[in-house]
């Protein structure tokens, strides 16, 4: 496979065989590290003008937010509880909207309880806001842990992040709760919690959309995930399989035991179960349907 073919995921297995021993556990929402007598949770999650955002869809407030929530998202993956966020911000020589990104920034970590505690400020060619959480977790969640007979459950509703995408590429800023999702998306990150606390077996925030985002959590615990298409909680106009290639929705995706049958105090559904085997398939009925792609930075255009 020549450099120019490689995809995301194949990118980064070679980064993680070249480091070897050098590194820690890879490859989960969060790193953890033990401290005292708690787990720190941390993650980072780097937000690049052109690839994530565009300035002329957003204010900055707004992506400051987005560019937090991304990173939030990540703790809530792991069931833990935000401290704070680290900020590495670049900007153009001729730029004056630093203060409105880390207004966004901070508002978003206000909202989870954490406070900004420090960062970086570079020029750049274009906007870079990369974002470093932390937080701590009585009980981490990984991507590991789901076993055969466990339920499949997401948290809210899929399809509004792509919904909305399509309105700005289309000239038609999305107005209203649609709109609010894509400049202002929240971190589960109480639900997170709630989760873990509930037994959760494995988690996972859905970034690149739930087919591909399920596919991660799959390899992780060794099973396959059969998820019904029209069990899906959708957003209003949004069909099943699109709700599925959605990215950036940053809801939960989780294996809970069959047991579980606790009520929560958001929406949570449940879509399929764990089975034996590996991968994820979708099915309408009883018929299977075609995975659709996840996001990857690397894809052949």
């Amino acid at each position: 496979m020549s450099a120019k073919a490689k995809g995301e995921f194949d990118r980064l297995r070679e980064i993680f065989a070249r480091l070897g021993p050098r590194a820690g556990e890879l490859g989960d929402d969060c790193a953890l590290v033990p401290l005292g007598g708690t787990t720190l949770a941390l993650s980072i999650d780097c937000s690049v003008e052109g690839v994530h955002f565009r300035t002329d869809w957003l204010t900055f407030e707004e992506i400051g937010w987005r560019s937090a929530a991304a990173a939030l998202s990540d703790l809530a993956a792991e069931g833990a509880e935000p401290v704070g966020v680290l900020v590495s911000l670049g900007m153009p020589g001729g730029a004056s909207h630093g203060a409105e990104l880390m207004d966004g920034v901070a508002d978003a970590a206000q909202t989870v309880g954490a406070k900004v505690l420090g960062g970086d400020l570079v020029r750049s060619e274009q906007y870079l806001v990369d974002v470093c959480v932390l937080g701590t977790a009585a009980r981490p969640v990984r991507r590991a842990g789901a076993q055969e007979g466990d339920g499949v459950w997401v948290t809210g509703r899929l399809g509004g992040a792509a919904l909305a995408l399509a309105g700005f590429r289309a000239g038609r800023r999305p107005g209203g709760s649609l709109g609010r999702r894509y400049s202002h998306p929240e971190p589960r990150v109480a639900a997170g919690r709630w989760l873990a606390a509930q037994g959760a077996t494995a988690m996972i925030d859905i970034s690149d959309g739930l087919a591909a985002d399920a596919g991660h959590l799959a390899t992780a615990s060794g099973v396959a995930l059969e998820i019904a298409l029209e069990r899906l909680p959708c957003w209003e106009g949004v069909a099943p399989l699109a709700a599925a290639a959605s990215g950036e929705e940053f809801e939960l995706l989780v294996t809970l035991p069959a047991t579980f049958n606790a009520k929560a105090e958001f929406e949570l559904t449940r879509i399929g179960e764990c089975v034996r085997g590996g991968g994820v398939r979708l099915l309408e009925g009883n018929t299977p349907v075609a995975l659709p792609a996840g996001y990857d930075h690397f894809a052949p255009s």
